[in-house]
């Protein structure tokens, strides 16, 4: 359980209260919960899952060194019928979904981790020699983190993007997203779309659509948390 907040006094009247009732541990401050590791300093917290990376390049197994400057390939375009169908799937599948969990704090990974979890069920070795350039991607960015800095402004700054019919066994696009609350990033999503589009204006507005909804959400919650926005948000 991670407890929080900007009154210690309060925190540590529910922390007396909680450990009345449980059978409890205070371990101090936060600085690792679930894989993901997290550093304060003097101008903000910085979040990371450098060991969770080092346990999965260990638990792939990689035969080599070698690292690579992005995560995919650019305008690749993976099917179903791609290459020869692995024997056993099950470290595919193990491999995309530790990733999956990943893209938690890696928000660079999000895209190449949407398209390969979409063959889990039926891998092939394409797809997992794809699937090994994502992890020699992260060998070469092992120490990426997400900062959050401690003064920055509440207001939201959205960014969405389609890619028109690019799934070529269904022809449908894929929408994406990012938020960011002053200059910390907060949410992030690339999701396929539901309908075919007919145009490539068509799938924009699909995408901007699917990021007011989270926008809205978001407006909903910083409410709920005593965080007034007064102004739009600006989706880009």
């Amino acid at each position: 359980m991670i407890i929080t907040g900007d009154d210690p006094e309060y925190i540590a009247f529910f922390k007396a209260r909680l450990r009345d009732q449980f059978l409890m541990t205070d371990l101090g401050p936060l600085r690792y919960f679930l894989g993901i590791e997290v550093s304060s300093t003097s101008d903000g917290f910085y979040i990371s899952q450098e060991k969770y990376i080092q346990d999965l390049l260990a638990r792939a197994a990689l035969g080599d060194e070698r690292t690579v400057e992005t995560p995919m390939e650019l305008n690749v375009k993976l099917q179903l019928t791609d290459g020869d169908p692995l024997s056993d799937p099950t470290c595919y599948r193990h491999l995309v979904g530790s990733l999956v969990y990943l893209a938690v704090t890696r928000p660079d990974i999000s895209y190449p981790v949407h398209i390969l979890s979409q063959f889990v069920s039926a891998p092939t070795t394409v797809h997992y020699s794809h699937l090994l350039r994502v992890l020699r991607y992260l060998r070469g960015t092992i120490t990426r983190r997400l900062f959050f800095p401690r003064s920055s402004s509440l207001q939201l700054q959205c960014y969405s993007d389609a890619t028109w019919v690019s799934d070529p066994s269904d022809r449908r696009s894929l929408s994406a997203y990012c938020v960011f609350l002053g200059g910390s990033l907060i949410a992030w999503k690339t999701k396929k779309q539901t309908a075919v589009s007919r145009s490539s204006v068509e799938a924009e507005l699909r995408a901007m659509a699917l990021l007011t909804a989270e926008v809205t959400w978001l407006r909903w919650l910083l409410a709920d948390f005593g965080v007034s926005i007064t102004i739009p948000s600006l989706v880009v």
